[in-house]
């Protein structure tokens, strides 16, 4: 009887011998190609689901950046959510730096009555970002969006109005400052000029075309020494390049006006203060040193003669802009071609009263309860004037502008804020 080994090296068919070694070699080969192969195909679908939910994430974070971010559809709604209006014959207002001093207030304002109001600001870094990040959240909590651009942006603007038929622009955006012109030249020239031309054409392209209002300055007065300063008074004087700008500013408009039918207000504003303001301004700086037991320098003008300012209350002037708005008449134009003239007008936004600086500095002092440390010193030639003082009989005659606030009762208001926004000791180390 055949052993189990030879048993397994017996022919299977007679006069035929399979060696079953190779057979057993077959079946390994075999079974080792399936099993590479199935190593293979496993590391192909791997591979694919790693693609598949690299792909996945990109879309969804693709969605989440088109719905977030500036022309997504979640911004979309944003922006006509925002100017949607809440009252029976409202207005649709984009409003320029609208996270600015003056354009928060008049956003809020707006709002207030129940008008739409889209914002728009660079929050660039002439002060600090905070205090206009600060002001946005304020806005928002109002459910007023602001839109983060440049004015420069012909694209982005023209989109805007591609969502929203505004009826009126405010337009609050401009590189202020007169002093620091002489630092950033450019800074002017892009804003103030560049800036404002692009706005005026996406208005001049637009159907229909809004009607305008737009942040002049009592700068352009430049070295006129006419008190008080008139509509009528000559303005090719300017004393700074800022000054220059807003000239230039008028001159543009006027142009716009009359080629295209866009209806135009332009505004003086006088040195305009109160809460939430600028910290470039005096009064401010001067409420931070006089807290923090710092120096604040006065400047005089020629033979020692005390600078004076018409200090206008930020609620004076935000009453001016709604009445500028309120009054404005319709554009004349549609799609860059004009039908007819179109209104156009200028006002100064005063307060009639003008103060001295160290006046301003006493009312300060009562206020914080802190006496200054003073340093006076003559104006050096850095383009400011030595008085500003408003003539707002046009204003009070065609717009109903009457301020209310003196320099003592709108200091009082700005210091109360001040201490609340931050606190006594304001950026002392």
């Amino acid at each position: 009887m055949p052993s189990i080994s030879e048993e397994l090296l017996l022919p299977s068919t007679p006069g035929k011998f399979k060696d079953k070694s190779h057979a057993m070699h077959r079946q390994f080969y075999r079974c080792f190609a399936s099993t590479s192969t199935m190593f293979l195909w496993a590391l192909f679908l791997v591979a694919l689901t790693a693609s598949y939910l690299s792909f996945q994430s990109f879309v969804d974070s693709g969605n989440k950046y088109f719905s977030a971010t500036r022309g997504g559809v979640h911004w979309e709604k944003q922006v006509k959510t925002s100017a949607r209006v809440h009252r029976r014959n409202g207005f649709s207002v984009l409003v320029t730096g609208a996270a600015g001093f003056v354009g928060s207030h008049v956003s809020l304002s707006l709002k207030k009555r129940g008008d739409g109001v889209v914002g728009l600001d660079n929050f660039n870094n002439y002060y600090d970002p905070a205090l206009k990040k600060a002001r946005k959240k304020l806005l928002n909590s109002q459910n007023i969006f602001i839109v983060e651009g440049d004015v420069n942006d012909a694209r982005m603007i023209a989109r805007l109005f591609e969502i929203v038929p505004f009826t009126h622009v405010m337009h609050l955006a401009a590189q202020a400052g007169v002093r620091y012109a002489i630092e950033n030249p450019h800074s002017y020239v892009h804003s103030n000029i560049a800036g404002l031309v692009t706005l005026l054409e996406a208005c001049k392209n637009a159907d229909p075309q809004p009607a305008i209002v737009w942040a002049s300055s009592s700068s352009v007065y430049g070295l006129n020494e006419k008190a008080p300063f008139s509509e009528l008074d000559r303005t090719d004087q300017p004393a700074s390049l800022y000054a220059a700008t807003k000239k230039a500013g008028e001159e543009i408009t006027h142009t716009y006006n009359h080629i295209y039918g866009l209806s135009i207000t332009g505004l003086r504003f006088f040195t305009v203060y109160g809460p939430w303001g600028r910290p470039d301004m005096a009064y401010f700086s001067f409420t931070r040193n006089i807290l923090q037991g710092k120096p604040i320098t006065i400047y005089r003008g020629k033979n020692r003669v005390d600078l004076a300012r018409d200090f206008t209350y930020i609620d004076d002037i935000v009453k001016g802009c709604v009445a500028s708005l309120d009054t404005a008449k319709k554009s004349t134009g549609s799609g860059g071609k004009k039908r007819a003239a179109a209104q156009y007008r200028i006002y100064n936004l005063g307060n009639t009263s003008p103060v001295t600086v160290p006046m301003m500095v006493g009312i300060l002092e009562r206020h914080l309860q802190v006496k200054a440390k003073k340093n006076a010193i003559t104006m050096p030639g850095n383009g400011d004037v030595p008085f500003t003082h408003a003539n707002i009989s046009l204003a009070r005659r065609e717009l109903g502008y009457r301020p209310t606030t003196d320099l003592q009762t709108g200091l009082k208001k700005f210091v109360k804020w001040y201490l609340s926004y931050y606190g006594y000791n304001h950026g002392k180390s």
